[in-house]
């Protein structure tokens, strides 16, 4: 494979777009849902619906908007466009506090602004940007570009929660998504403009209908056993990761008491340390460590979710050190399966093939993740009032839940690793 040099302007778009696309996936994922409870009724039922039908968008629109961008051989509008309909809808998201409503009307209205934001979400980032982040990688910067893209989550995190909390606690949510969606529209204006793609050979060998269709057929999929096993191992991960996250930030101001700012700084400042796991790992991934730096990382993840069990609700600093852990472990994770995936694409089909990575990292814990959660909540959750309306804060059973499936995802990455060493055997011979 030829290196490709990458240039300060790649170097900006890899970063920009990914930073504030996740800075817009952070809003959704953790601000959405305390605005839930703090504006409409503190029922966690809510939360699960609005999450599960909004995966459901994302996946639709990376298998739509993936096929549509391998098929004319571009990024760049796809990306450009879509981020700034995302930034709009971001901000339409906040106006929903002001509807004058039935409960269930509202319900119906915060879900499907939700869903919408998901669709050009991940017009943009996913099926647009990973599509050209995939396009970028070589054996030369694979490593470099999969640290960058799994240190995006992280760091949307810190910035989302730290400068999200503060906004929040002293302007209010609209302020926030204000700030946050114009900003996303800022860099879809960006692209459009100055964005250099790699080139890229169109995929018009057979009508839409049947291109678009074809994503939806998993046979290739499972032909590809390896791809497929390291697939299911995300899923099972991210399953286990969506029981606990779309709930940590109410966790931390309901049960621990803390301030909607305050919950944002130490969640920042924890992560913010995590993020110099990915420095060693991406030197382990270019030497090919896949599977010992994967072990690793679920130890680290593991051991972090039972430290918060057991001691987060006692003092903070374990609290602290549990965050600490359980992002480091989760980042080398991410850092590590995202590059392992990216390189077993097929070249022509990148774009359709991070539609099927949005189904096991994305539709599959998000709707199966929630609902794990919601009878954990009913069972052990913790009884509060907010604005008069009486409803049940999360329990740090999560956190356990969350171990468990980490654990029960060694077994398809062992059967993945096995491919994959016979894979470079084969590789080697020829």
């Amino acid at each position: 494979m030829e290196r490709r040099k990458l240039s300060i302007k790649d170097w900006f778009f890899i970063w920009g777009l990914g930073l504030v696309g996740q800075l817009c996936w952070n809003i959704e994922n953790v601000w959405f849902n305390t605005f839930v409870y703090d504006r409409i009724r503190p029922d966690h039922r809510i939360i699960t619906w609005m999450v599960a039908v909004s995966a459901a968008a994302t996946t639709f629109a990376t298998f739509l908007m993936g096929a549509l961008s391998d098929r004319y051989g571009k990024r760049r509008p796809f990306i450009g466009w879509g981020y700034i309909a995302w930034g709009i809808f971001t901000i339409v998201f906040g106006l929903t506090q002001y509807v004058n409503s039935n409960f269930i009307a509202v319900i119906v209205i915060v879900v499907a602004a939700d869903s919408v934001m998901s669709f050009f979400g991940s017009t943009g980032n996913d099926a647009g940007f990973n599509a050209w982040a995939a396009d970028l990688l070589d054996e030369g910067n694979r490593g470099q570009i999969g640290a960058a893209i799994a240190i995006h989550p992280v760091l949307g995190t810190i910035v989302g929660t730290v400068i999200g909390g503060i906004l929040i606690k002293n302007f209010g949510y609209l302020t926030f998504f204000l700030a946050m969606g114009s900003l996303v529209i800022l860099m879809g204006v960006l692209t459009l403009l100055f964005l250099k793609e790699p080139p890229k050979e169109k995929q018009k060998d057979k009508p839409f209908i049947r291109q678009f269709l074809s994503a939806f057929n998993f046979r290739d999929v499972l032909r590809m056993r390896e791809l497929f096993l390291v697939f299911v191992t995300m899923a099972v991960f991210f399953v286990g990761f969506n029981v606990f996250f779309i709930h940590i930030t109410n966790y931390f101001i309901y049960v621990l008491g803390y301030s909607e700012d305050l919950a944002g700084i130490i969640q920042g400042g924890s992560l913010l340390v995590s993020v110099f796991a990915t420095i060693p790992a991406a030197y382990f991934i270019n030497k090919n460590r896949i599977l010992p730096l994967l072990l690793t990382s679920i130890a680290i993840y593991v051991g972090g979710l039972v430290l918060i069990f057991f001691l987060g609700e006692i003092n903070l600093p374990s609290l602290i050190a549990g965050v600490v852990l359980a992002g480091a472990g989760y980042l080398i994770q991410m850092q590590t399966l995202t590059v392992w995936t990216k390189k077993l694409y097929p070249e022509t089909s990148r774009g359709q093939f991070e539609g099927v990575r949005i189904v096991f990292a994305v539709l599959i814990p998000m709707v199966l993740g929630p609902a794990i959660a919601s009878p954990l909540i009913d069972r052990f959750g913790i009884p509060i009032v907010v604005d008069g309306k009486e409803g049940l804060a999360p329990s740090r059973a999560l956190f356990l839940a969350g171990a468990f499936f980490a654990i029960i995802s060694l077994l398809p990455l062992l059967f993945a690793n096995k491919d994959r060493r016979q894979r470079e055997k084969r590789i080697a011979v020829e």
